[in-house]
C-alpha cells in the first residue's frame, strides 16, 4: 500500500484545480478518475466559455481540460485515469500516537511514511489490478448525475440524458438521432440543443415546465435566431413507439405543473433529450460518515462544508457539483480552495496557501452575487445556518 498527502477523487474541473493547487504548494497528490481521459464534463464542451479571462473566457471547455491536464502533468503529482474507487476505509493503526520506525515500515508503505499520518484508505481498481492508497486528506470532486423524468415510455431506446448526447456527439462522433425534442431550458439544454444543430441534427422544440427560460439569454438567443421554438410552461407526457422513440406527446402545464386538458399534441421526433437538472454524486461522502444535509438549492443531499470546502470530518473536503450544482468556473475555484486548504492541513499554513484560498473565495463571492448566482448563494447560506443546529 502506498501513501499520499492528498487523494483526490474526480478528474473534472474541480479535481484538476484541487490537484494543481495542492501540488504547487508542496503536497504529494494522487488524482483518481474512472475515465481514461481527464477533464470530466469539460471534454464534452465544444462551446467557448464567457465571463472573465481568469475563468477562461473565449476558450472551449475541451481545451480548458487540456490546459489543466498539461499543467498537472508538469507537477510531481500521481495521475490515475481509468481507475475506480471501490472502497473507503478507516485507517487501522496499531499505535496511532507514535510513528512507525522506518525499519518496520517496509511491509506497510512503499514510501516509508509514518503510519500515524494515515487518515483513511481508498481501495482502487483498474483493468489490471486492485491497489490500496492511504491518505492524509481526501478531496471528493465526483461531480453530479443527470436527473431522469417520469413519463410514459421513458425507457424506450432514444431517450437520453443531455450528458449522454454530448458524449455521443462531441467525444465519440456519433449522432444520437435525426430529430430531437429537448426537455429543459437551462444552460445545458440550450447549449446541447445548439450543438445538436451544429451536428446537422434538427431540434423540433425545447420544452420547459417553468414559465420562463432557465438558462442564459445568450444561449436562448442563438436558438431563437435559428427558429427553434422554446415552449415554456410545457412538459413531455409520453414517448411514442414500441421498439424505439418514434414521437413525443407534449402539453401545457399550469402553475402547479399539472397538465392542462386538451393541450396535448404529438411531435414527430426520434430522440428525446432530458436536461432536467443534476444531483450531486455524494455516495463516497455518505460512506465516509460526513454530516449530510438536504439543500434543494444545491441539488439535493450534500455534505455540510464550510468556506474552506472542509466537511464535518476535518480531513475530508469536497469541491464542484458534489458540493452543490453550479457552473464550471465555480467548480474550478472551489477546487483551488479545497486543494490549498488540504495542503495547508498536511504541511502547515503558509502565506502562499492563504493567498490561493483568499483569491478564490473572493472570486466565488463575486460570481454568486451576479444575476445567475442567487440560487447557489441561497443554498450556501442555508448550509451555513446548518452549522448552528444540532446534527
Amino acid at each position: 500500500m502506498r501513501l499520499t498527502d492528498v487523494a483526490i477523487v474526480g478528474g473534472g474541473p474541480a479535481g484538476l484545480c484541487a490537484a494543481i493547487a495542492a501540488s504547487r504548494l508542496g503536497a504529494s497528490v494522487a488524482l483518481i478518475d474512472d475515465n481514461d481521459r481527464l477533464g470530466g464534463q469539460l471534454v464534452k464542451q465544444t462551446h467557448k466559455f464567457f465571463g472573465s479571462k481568469r475563468h477562461y473566457c473565449g476558450t472551449r471547455g475541451m481545451d480548458i481540460a487540456a490546459i489543466f491536464e498539461q499543467e498537472l502533468r508538469g507537477l510531481p503529482a500521481e495521475i490515475l485515469p481509468g481507475t475506480s474507487v471501490v472502497g473507503l476505509y478507516d485507517a487501522v493503526l496499531p499505535e496511532p500516537a507514535r510513528s512507525v520506525p522506518k525499519s518496520a515500515q517496509g511491509d506497510l508503505f512503499e514510501n516509508a511514511t509514518p503510519a500515524a499520518a494515515i487518515r483513511g484508505i481508498l481501495a482502487l481498481a483498474n483493468r489490471e489490478r486492485f491497489t490500496k492508497l492511504g491518505f492524509r486528506c481526501l478531496i471528493v470532486a465526483t461531480g453530479a448525475a443527470e436527473n431522469n423524468l417520469l413519463f410514459k415510455n421513458n425507457d424506450l431506446p432514444g431517450v437520453y440524458g443531455a450528458g449522454a448526447v454530448q458524449t455521443l456527439m462531441n467525444v465519440n462522433g456519433v449522432r444520437p438521432g435525426n430529430r430531437v425534442l429537448m426537455v429543459g431550458s437551462g444552460n445545458i439544454g440550450l447549449i446541447v440543443s445548439y450543438q445538436l444543430i451544429q451536428a446537422g441534427i434538427e431540434v423540433e422544440a425545447v420544452v420547459e415546465a417553468l414559465p420562463r427560460v432557465g438558462g442564459y439569454h445568450v444561449h436562448a438567443a442563438k436558438l431563437a435566431r435559428l427558429g427553434v421554438p422554446v415552449l415554456t410552461s410545457h412538459t413531455v407526457l409520453s414517448a411514442v413507439g414500441t421498439e424505439e422513440v418514434e414521437g413525443a406527446v407534449i402539453c401545457r402545464v399550469d402553475k402547479d405543473f399539472k397538465p392542462l386538458a386538451r393541450t396535448a399534441r404529438k411531435l414527430k421526433v426520434d430522440t428525446i433529450c432530458l436536461a432536467v437538472g443534476l444531483t450531486p454524486l455524494s455516495e463516497l461522502l455518505w460512506q465516509s460518515g460526513c454530516r449530510m444535509v438536504y439543500v434543494p438549492e444545491l441539488g439535493g443531499h450534500v455534505a455540510w462544508h464550510n468556506d474552506a470546502m472542509q466537511t464535518s470530518l476535518c480531513h475530508v473536503y469536497l469541491a464542484g457539483d458534489v458540493s452543490g450544482i453550479e457552473e464550471a468556473s465555480t467548480a474550478m475555484l472551489e477546487g483551488r480552495v479545497a486543494g490549498a486548504h488540504a495542503a495547508a492541513q498536511v504541511l502547515g499554513s503558509s502565506p502562499e496557501a492563504a493567498q490561493v484560498i483568499s483569491e478564490a473565495q473572493r472570486e466565488l463571492c463575486a460570481i454568486r452575487k451576479g444575476p445567475f448566482g442567487d440560487k447557489a448563494a441561497c443554498g450556501k447560506a442555508k448550509l451555513a445556518e446548518c452549522a448552528l443546529r444540532p446534527a
